[in-house]
């Protein structure tokens, strides 16, 4: 039984940096999100990578970052503090 719980715990240590890696991903992609929409969106008609790199914040967000990072510094926009 003892064995079973320090599996557990150290199998939880393991994924932890991971998922706090991967919600901190999530958050900056929003924050770019959010900078696109307000700073971008309202005077122009998006490429059709940037509505894409969007939606996939919350389920690809190192694949969305490059796209909304190159979409602002195009836009010559402040990119957001991660």
């Amino acid at each position: 039984m003892f064995r079973r719980i320090l599996i557990v715990v150290g199998t939880a240590a393991l994924l932890s940096p991971s998922a706090f890696a991967q919600s901190s991903d999530v958050d900056y992609c929003n924050k770019l999100s959010q900078a696109y929409r307000a700073s971008i969106a309202p005077n122009t008609t998006p490429a059709a990578a940037v509505p894409e790199a969007m939606s996939k914040c919350a389920t690809d967000p190192k694949g969305s970052i490059p796209v909304l990072e190159q979409a602002l510094k195009d836009g010559k926009v402040a990119l957001p503090s991660r």
